[in-house]
């Protein structure tokens, strides 16, 4: 077998992993895009590292776009065979899929605009969407739902088991059984693993032992602060922001996940009669929806969720808070001066409605900028938590007055502990280790930290390198 890493190797995003049988079946693990801003992503996320058209199937870990976001693209241009995945990642990417497509529309429309306001040089080039709403539906007419912890056949000789990874809603971990030379291979695929004791959804589940497995190391030089520890902390920062300093808290948030736990979070600290009286506001219509979907799924809750359901019937709402579609509603958020918590995607404030939020107010002092999970680098989610003094947000230099405060905690992404107990099961068997999705400081850290733990052979691919497996 051959295993190509076709995206997030070296960086966390645009996850796309190609494994080669011998008898030619070509296996793709995910197919995201990658995220950030720059001539660098968009070049990565209009380059294939393999013909579309020769891939035989799609694996899908989950459905955050940057597993997810190039699925219609890989469609437009040849792909036509299955793509598996659970129930509820297929749920969720109906919506995503879309949201995605008019992204993509709107963000090449913005930049032909800007070109054609200054273009000078003849060798300028206009730009095409990744992919437009109309490719979404052939895409999604190629899904197929699984169960969690039941083998399904892939093609002969090889069975494929998603197991219940805790990350998002239907978020899996995906394990290979490939007969070769009759005996059975098992080649595993992490996804993004999960954290133990979280809000809303079940624990990680450990996979099979494999012979070979792919696994995702963002936080792989850190650990987490525990639920307690963030349950006061993030309270502490309300009450700071908008009762002692009268301003907004605007919490950017990933439509899926982060924003559902978030809710749940301030929902509990209302059913205790611990938050205080202010206005709530989810202005995300991707959100307004995908937590729509979770309320579809209850078969991905956790026990602690199904019992706090008999006292509170609905999870994800409370009197103070307001669900936002209206793009009206949204502007006048901006217009505002009384103290309030917004909570809209995207997460790396490179994108959505946040961007507008965050221009109308990160220069008032009275304001509160709250980072709940990973930025790359060059968003401006990642540009604030290096502590910048000012910020260039839609072709203007904005001053950074409002206060910046990141809880990681809130990360729906295992942090290096939780990674390794993961991966415990997997010493005895395992031959190599290939850990992707992730930058190349806390990778090699992470390698280090897994080495002195007793795992053996650990790997860190670039993009585009090929290994021969077996």
């Amino acid at each position: 077998m051959d295993i190509k890493f076709a995206g997030a190797a070296g960086m966390v995003t645009g996850s796309a992993h190609l494994l080669t049988l011998p008898n030619g079946y070509r296996i793709l693990l995910d197919c995201g895009l990658a995220q950030g801003k720059g001539r660098h992503i968009w070049d990565i996320n209009n380059t294939w590292y393999f013909d579309p058209k020769t891939v035989d199937a799609l694996i899908l870990s989950h459905a955050h776009i940057d597993h997810s976001g190039r699925i219609p693209q890989l469609v437009k241009e040849g792909f036509s065979g299955p793509i598996h995945c659970t129930h509820a990642t297929r749920s969720l990417c109906a919506i995503m899929l879309a949201d995605s497509a008019k992204i993509q529309e709107r963000d090449v429309e913005w930049h032909n605009k800007k070109l054609r306001k200054k273009r000078k040089k003849k060798n300028q080039q206009f730009r095409v969407p990744l992919y437009k709403v109309e490719d979404v539906t052939p895409a999604m007419e190629s899904f197929e739902g699984h169960p969690y912890d039941k083998w399904f056949r892939l093609t002969k000789g090889v069975h494929v088991l998603f197991r219940d990874q805790g990350h998002i809603l239907g978020s899996a971990s995906v394990t290979l059984k490939i007969k070769e030379n009759n005996k059975w291979i098992y080649f595993g695929f992490t996804g993004d693993i999960g954290r133990p004791d979280r809000p809303i959804l079940r624990d990680p589940v450990q996979m099979p032992p494999c012979d070979y497995l792919i696994c995702e190391s963002t936080y792989g030089d850190r650990d987490h602060e525990t639920g307690p520890q963030q349950s006061d902390r993030f309270l502490e920062i309300v009450k700071e922001a908008c009762i002692e300093r009268k301003g907004k808290l605007i919490i950017p948030a990933f439509s899926i996940g982060r924003t559902q736990e978030i809710v749940y979070t301030l929902d509990r600290l209302e059913s205790a009669g611990l938050l205080p009286d202010i206005p709530v506001y989810v202005d995300s219509p991707l959100a307004v929806n995908a937590t729509a979907i979770y309320g579809t799924h209850p078969e991905c809750y956790d026990d602690n969720l199904n019992d706090y359901m008999l006292t509170d019937p609905d999870p994800f709402g409370f009197n103070s808070l307001k669900y936002i579609r209206d793009v009206n509603e949204s502007k006048m958020l901006n217009e505002s001066k009384k103290p309030c918590i917004i909570i809209s995607s995207s997460g790396m404030m490179n994108a959505g409605r946040v961007k507008h939020h965050l221009y109308n107010n990160i220069d008032n002092p009275a304001n509160t900028i709250l980072i709940v999970g990973y930025c790359s680098p060059d968003t401006p989610g990642g540009i604030l938590k290096t502590g910048v003094e000012e910020i260039k947000l839609f072709g203007d230099i904005k001053a950074v007055k409002a206060t910046i405060q990141t809880m990681d905690s809130f990360s729906a992404h295992a942090d290096r502990s939780e990674m390794k107990d993961f991966l415990s099961n997997q010493k005895k068997k395992l031959k190599k280790l290939f850990l992707v999705h992730g930058e190349i400081k806390p990778q090699t850290k992470f390698k280090k930290y897994l080495k002195e733990a007793g795992f053996g052979k650990i790997i860190i691919p670039e993009l585009g390198q090929e290994f021969k497996v077996k």
